[in-house]
């Protein structure tokens, strides 16, 4: 996804309003008119059973992208799971941290802590489609991933194999004052596998009418345990959420000590909590260079 499909989506006014309210009606609306309506009550409650079931599946450290308002960071980060959520919205992140999970603004494109050592990505509500190359998505999470690592992604209900160009709009009639149209895809089961080559298939499920496909990269090790190798990381005081700085509240601030422990933090792109203003907050481990 380039930056300016991110910012397409981040500013599309009716998606942030819906996230502050946790309701819609909230639709992605194709050049052809047709809409696709947006779950927002399910993505702005707890997580459901489905989704929980879905976690239990989760292995070491785990990156939901596009978290959007964070019921499954927020799961996770209750159970004691390393977990850092991503996403392009700001309201999405601040909705994440008020859940109590930690989150970052940023694109899955851009630098991310803890390159090539996390254990499981999500890809949930239709986040396969995310830049509407699902080929270029694929390969930017194994790049994510530690050898062996898990991707749990969440398929339309349908067979379906499409790219389009979307609006985000809060209106059946499709108006709406938001941001600009960005590139999506909509996958079914069978579509993701055929474009998953060089992943090993770990599993297919469908629950509560949704459909998931569990796949993991080549290579040795089941990325259940810690990768290699951990970061002297102080936990960061409450701070107001920036591209670079998690939001939440007490599991959100320690996250950058849940991250080391579980050797995500040691050679990535981490937090940096003492830029602004002069302040002596407790610092995250200098980044360097990220693997993307």
């Amino acid at each position: 996804m380039s930056t300016s499909s991110a910012v397409a989506w981040a500013g599309a006014d009716p998606y942030a309003t819906a996230l502050r309210s946790g309701r819609g009606p909230l639709f992605l609306r194709r050049s052809d008119g047709w809409l696709l309506p947006l779950e927002v009550e399910r993505w702005c409650a707890r997580a459901d059973p489905v989704d929980r079931a879905v976690l239990d599946r989760c292995e070491g450290a785990v990156l939901d992208v596009g978290c959007g308002p964070g019921r499954l960071v927020a799961e996770l980060a209750a159970r004691g799971r390393p977990v850092l959520g991503i996403d392009v919205s700001e309201a999405a992140v601040d909705h994440t941290g008020r859940l109590g999970g930690p989150a970052l603004r940023r694109s899955v494109f851009e630098p991310l802590p803890g390159e090539g050592r996390w254990g499981t990505v999500l890809l949930m509500d239709g986040n396969v489609g995310i830049g509407g190359d699902p080929g270029s998505l694929l390969d930017r999470v194994a790049r994510l991933l530690c050898p062996g690592g898990l991707l749990i992604a969440e398929t339309a209900a349908v067979d379906v194999d499409e790219w389009s160009e979307v609006q985000v709009v809060d209106r059946a009639d499709g108006r709406t004052d938001g941001g600009g149209a960005f590139p999506w895809a909509r996958l079914g089961t069978p579509a993701l596998l055929r474009y998953a080559r060089g992943w090993d298939p770990a599993g297919q499920w469908t629950a509560g009418g949704r459909r998931f496909v569990a796949l993991r990269t080549r290579g040795h090790g089941s990325g259940t345990g810690p990768p290699d190798g951990t970061a002297v990381i102080r936990a960061q005081r409450t701070r107001r959420p920036t591209r670079d700085r998690p939001a939440g509240t007490a599991a959100a601030r320690a996250a950058p000590d849940t991250w080391a422990a579980a050797g995500v933090a040691d050679g990535g792109t981490v937090p940096r909590a003492a830029t602004d203003a002069g302040t002596a907050d407790a610092g995250a481990a200098d980044a360097g260079a990220a693997d993307a």
